[in-house]
């Protein structure tokens, strides 16, 4: 039943305003509402799928330049050549392939490929660090903690890495550990060695440290207190060892 307000200013001119029944809208006209929003809603969820290889299609899109961050021993020419991209391709390429391409290079250790639009790929490379010069095909290497031998071309970029007598994993480890948390010790060390199951010997200079193969970077550093302290004293030492728990023993010639 309709409602009305009285205009009651005169008793001739009172007016009854009756307000409309608001207007069902049809039937179809919501239907067509409702698919509308179900495909904007699909079209945007499957947009990751659709989307790159539509926009692939255009030349705007397509690879213009390719740079690469923390490369330092590798050659560009090699991992550009892994990656093997041209300009005919785009930058909406799945970009994984990629990554794995470059992965296959023996001084890459983990590397990323970004897409900078409108054309470019950034490709950020972390790579397999020396640790120590190991001896292999007849010749000194360098290699990585795991003992990966790295070809770094030394005339393109100069080494200066302690000689380890074997490519052991122990051994490596530790010049590497030394090499992250001590530089300035690690920059001491000339010559390492596995001697027997349960020793490593370091040479730092004219003096030699043994350690068990499980020794830290915290333990290693034991010997700078005591060699402080023998310089003070005016003492000559040719060995310290610390294969001995919380010792340190130092022996002169």
């Amino acid at each position: 039943m309709a409602t009305g307000v009285i205009d009651a200013r005169s008793p001739e001119e009172a007016t009854v305003t009756v307000p409309r029944e608001p207007r069902e809208r049809p039937r179809w006209l919501r239907l067509v509402r409702l698919s509308a929003a179900v495909v904007a809603v699909v079209a945007v969820a499957t947009s990751p799928w659709w989307g790159p290889r539509a926009l692939s299609r255009l030349d705007y899109f397509h690879v213009r330049r390719v740079e690469f961050f923390g490369v330092r021993y590798a050659k560009t020419s090699e991992l550009l050549a892994l990656l093997h991209v041209d300009t005919l391709q785009s930058v909406w390429q799945p970009l994984e392939p990629l990554a794995q391409r470059l992965q296959a290079h023996p001084l890459v250790r983990t590397v990323e490929v970004d897409r900078e639009l409108p054309g470019r790929l950034s490709v950020h490379v972390v790579e397999r660090e020396p640790a120590a010069l190991v001896p292999g095909d007849g010749r000194l290497q360098p290699a990585d903690a795991a003992g990966h031998l790295l070809p770094i071309d030394p005339v393109r970029v100069p080494l200066d890495l302690p000689l380890a007598a074997q490519s052991d994993s122990a051994l490596l480890a530790v010049l590497d550990a030394l090499r992250q948390s001590a530089p300035e010790l690690y920059g001491r060390i000339v010559q390492a060695e596995r001697v027997g199951k349960e020793e490593l010997r370091f040479r730092l200079g004219t003096l030699i440290v043994r350690t068990t193969p499980d020794v830290t970077v915290a333990r290693f550093k034991d010997i700078l207190p005591v060699e402080a302290d023998l310089t003070r004293n005016a003492l000559r030492v040719v060995e310290l060892d610390l294969r001995f728990r919380d010792q340190v023993i130092a022996r002169q010639p």
